[in-house]
């Protein structure tokens, strides 16, 4: 899905111990996932920019998922209306506990590629400057790939008011780099109306230190399946949202 921005999990560890002590933590490590959600599948949504009661189309996501016996792949699409070129993120996972492998994003504005091991390596290529930037960043505690996040809070064992803090890696370099964490706020049975049909839902509130937490996304999941119905983007009171094409 679309996400954005970034900070550092170590001044959150020292600074919020007692919030991550009564709080799931969840790293690749200790996450237990409901295994009958994870399957190949495709989808896609709607991009829409709220002004008043106004929707301004702004583009599709398409999303593919693959499982493999040892991965899986996950591959964002974004093609926007005013843009020629595609928006392309691409991230690998292991199938046994979700750890990060791989993750490519190509855009018109920059590329970067991150490989993850005991160091992230990679690149990170400016396309309107030139500059390319070679990544090689250690880091000290299990996290999940930020870009993967999303799809993992719709395998998560959810329940009425489950919250939860991820640990993620995420890398911007105009903002701080690393391991950072995202946090699941408010989880809510609740029903939606969808073109004219009313759906039975999990309602799930984020934030993450990526925005430094200003940006609030809010996914709706069918309540059976888990598929994304639906979800809410409020950043800084810029609104949008993004809707499943069924």
């Amino acid at each position: 899905m679309i996400r954005v921005f970034k900070y550092a999990l170590l001044l959150a560890l020292s600074t919020s111990i007692k919030t991550f002590a009564q709080e799931n933590f969840l790293t690749p490590s200790n996450t237990k996932i409901d295994k009958q959600f994870v399957k190949n599948e495709s989808y896609e949504m709607t991009w829409f920019m709220l002004k008043d009661t106004i929707k301004i189309e702004l583009g599709k996501v398409f999303t593919d998922i693959k499982k493999k016996k040892k991965e899986i792949l996950i591959t964002t699409t974004v093609n926007m209306n005013r843009s020629t070129s595609k928006w392309v993120d691409s991230t690998i996972v292991k199938a046994k506990n979700l750890a990060p492998i791989y993750h490519s994003s190509f855009n018109q504005q920059r590329d970067m590629v991150l490989n993850f091991g005991k160091k992230v390596t990679g690149y990170y290529s400016n396309k309107k400057t030139g500059e390319k930037t070679i990544i090689s960043e250690t880091t000290k505690q299990p996290y999940f790939d930020s870009n993967f996040y999303p799809q993992l809070i719709r395998w998560l064992p959810l329940n009425d008011y489950y919250s939860a803090v991820i640990s993620i890696f995420d890398y911007n370099p105009h903002a701080k780099t690393g391991v950072i964490s995202a946090t699941i706020k408010n989880v809510q049975k609740t029903s939606i109306n969808l073109n004219g049909e009313k759906k039975q839902v999990w309602k799930i509130q984020t934030t993450d230190e990526i925005s430094n937490n200003s940006v609030v996304s809010t996914y709706y999941l069918d309540y059976k399946t888990r598929k994304l119905l639906k979800q809410d983007i409020d950043a800084n009171g810029r609104k949008m949202v993004m809707l499943l094409n069924e």
